[in-house]
């Protein structure tokens, strides 16, 4: 499929999420090669789930059909999944020398440009590419803004809208050094 038919699939998603009354007009699909891996829309009302926007579902459901017998996946399928280790990218600052795959070498088609949530997602699946078509004064005009979540990221923990502190350090200090010690640990 051509970048054009993509994202008009993905909109045909966002169109359908809206006439079924399941969330938000917003769809993306998730394409290696100009094929299409997985879909997803928005399901908000659907599902009363707030994390289940378009570029989330689709990821989840490329994961799902990538790695069909998880959460079963053994040490010993790790290379044939999205976990398997890819090689730290030229020139990335990241101190570990590989890490799982996740979702390299595809792309996200996205009816609207990706919330703080979903484009956070989007990072940490790897995926190589984000392209939509409506911005984010398009979708600030229907409602859906997200201006004040990039603002507020950028205030030091103290002055944030949503109270955020640190508490009892020392009762999770365990888990990560138990993490830090693990010989076969897998980064991802």
């Amino acid at each position: 499929m051509t970048p054009d038919e993509l994202m008009a699939e993905a909109c045909r998603l966002a169109a359908e999420s809206v006439a079924n009354d399941w969330g938000g007009p917003f769809g993306a699909v998730i394409a290696r090669d100009g094929e299409i891996v997985a879909r997803g829309q928005n399901r908000v009302l659907l599902t009363g789930d707030i994390t289940c926007h378009a570029e989330v579902d689709a990821i989840r459901n490329a994961v799902a059909t990538l790695n069909p017998t998880a959460p079963d996946i053994a040490v010993a399928e790790r290379p044939s999944t999205t976990l398997a280790l890819a090689p730290r990218p030229p020139g990335s600052a990241d101190p570990v020398p590989a890490r799982a795959r996740m979702l390299m070498g595809m792309e996200i088609y996205a009816s609207g440009a990706p919330c703080p949530m979903c484009l956070s997602a989007i990072y940490w699946a790897r995926l190589d590419a984000v392209h939509f078509s409506n911005d984010w004064e398009d979708a600030r005009a229907i409602g859906f803004d997200d201006a004040f979540q990039y603002e507020d990221f950028a205030l030091p923990l103290d002055q944030r809208r949503l109270p955020i502190q640190q508490l009892r350090p020392d009762l999770g200090r365990p888990s990560f050094a138990a993490w830090a010690a693990k010989a076969d640990r897998h980064p991802y």
